[in-house]
This record gives C-alpha cells, structure tokens and sequence, in this order.
C-alpha cells in the first residue's frame, strides 16, 4: 500500500536575506507546505509532490537508490533565489510506495495528480525511477480526457521495453498502452535519445508508435522539431529522466549514459 506523508520542515531550509530587501527571499521562504493532501484547496498554485520509489529500477536490474530523491531534490533547491510565480508552490508532500507494489503506487501517483489537475492546480513530480512517468502522464490524460496530450521527454533512453510487469524503462510502452485503451492518439517525443543504449527493438518499437525521436548528438539543433511537435497538441506532459546529462555531470542515476546531451 502506498502510503502519504507531508513533507519535514527540515528540508525546506537556507540562507536567510530578508534584512536586505523585502524581496530577497529564496524558496525555502516562499513554498507553502501542506500538512494535508488537499489540491482542492489550492487551485491555480503548483502542486509540488515526491514519488518516492524505486521499485521500478530495481525491476529493471538498475541501481537503487531513487526512492531518497525526492528529498535530496527539495534540500538542494531550499536555497535557491525565489522569483515571480515560485510562490505558487505548495508542497503536498510524498507518495512512498512499498515494494514490490509497483502497480499500485503508480495507480495511487495517477490519482493524486488527476484530483490536483481537476482542482485547478498544475503538477511537478519528484521521482523515484522514471516508473514516476506512468502515474504522471496517466493522471494528465485522466484529466484532459477531451484534448489531444503530447508528451516529452528529455531521456537517454525511449522507455519502450516489452516486459511482463511494469518496470522504470516501461512507462511510455504503458502510456502508450492506455493511450490505445482509451482510444486516443499518443503523441510522444523523446529527446536526448543515445543510440548505444536503446536496442534495435526499442528503435522499432518507436517507429511503429510514430515516436518523434531526436538523438543526444542532435539536440543542439531539436528547437524547431519540439516546437512543431508541441504546435500539434492542446496540452504538454513534460517529464525529465537526469540521464539525459553525460554521466559526468550527474553520475547519481540508475543506468548513465555514454554521451548525454550538452
């Protein structure tokens, strides 16, 4: 059973410069956070949620350790200067899954950003393993029903894979699944994509799917295939896979590539 907790306010902490100006404020002193998981209560703000699971790399042989990201991310964003709209962030804590249940953690995630959507709210999700992507993007078509949803996603790898049960390097095969269920068209680009670490199958797959695919040693020229790709569609489901950076730049994930987008 996936379980809900707000988050410590230990996290959200920093450097203090309000004696300098009135606006001198960084996000530790501008994020709401919520002590309950009620998006209804906060429409039009940003609804700042954790994942945090990684169940779904350990499925798919990777190395563990995702499920803590959540809360590193928040630390190392605490301090960072608080600009126009950053006061929209509410911080409705995390979303701790329990192994083995996958299925249902990525159900509970659904869920909780369809309810956050239809409150009115927008959705930024700290994964967990990139498994984060089906219960994200699921509770975006969940609650665009009637429009067209483009996703993207800024990944080394196209997460296509063929497997019995779901695992972090399934999610898009999974959306595009529920996709079909629901008989919509799935739109989905995927940026960053390194050739050594996607098999021919995956390579396959993503052209049967009509997958717009842009390669890591292209992306300094992908601006005009994103722009006519998010022209296509009423809404945009972004998601971020940190290994779409070379492995230099962030070694901390489960499976770092050979070359990585600069």
């Amino acid at each position: 059973m996936t379980q809900w907790y707000p988050v410590s306010p230990t996290l959200w902490q920093g450097r203090d410069d309000s004696a300098e100006a009135a606006d001198a404020r960084r996000l530790f002193q501008t994020v709401i956070r919520s002590e309950d998981f009620a998006p209804q209560d906060w429409p039009k703000q940003i609804a700042l949620m954790g994942f945090a699971c990684d169940e779904g790399v350990k499925r798919n042989a990777g190395r563990p350790g995702a499920a803590g990201a959540p809360d590193a991310l928040r630390k190392a964003l605490a301090n960072m200067a608080s600009h126009d709209g950053h006061e929209r962030l509410v911080d409705l804590g995390n979303w701790v899954a329990q192994a083995p249940d996958l299925e249902g953690a990525q159900q509970t995630l659904r869920d909780a950003v369809r309810r956050c959507l239809c409150a009115g709210m927008r959705t930024l999700v700290l994964g967990g393993g990139h498994e984060t992507a089906f219960g994200h993007g699921a509770g975006v078509l969940d609650a665009f029903a009637q429009e067209s949803v483009g996703i993207i996603n800024l990944d080394a790898h196209l997460d296509l894979r063929q497997t019995e049960r779901a695992t972090s390097g399934t999610p898009f095969r999974q959306l595009a699944q529920l996709c079909d269920a629901q008989r919509r068209v799935f739109h989905y680009a995927c940026f960053g994509v390194s050739r050594a670490a996607n098999t021919r199958a995956l390579w396959r797959e993503a052209t049967r799917r009509n997958v717009t695919v842009v390669e890591d040693l292209d992306c300094y020229n992908a601006l005009a295939q994103m722009t006519q790709f998010i022209a296509r569609v009423d809404k945009i489901y972004l998601t971020i896979d940190l290994d779409v950076l070379p492995v230099w730049e962030m070694p901390a994930v489960s499976a770092p590539p050979l070359w990585g987008c600069r």
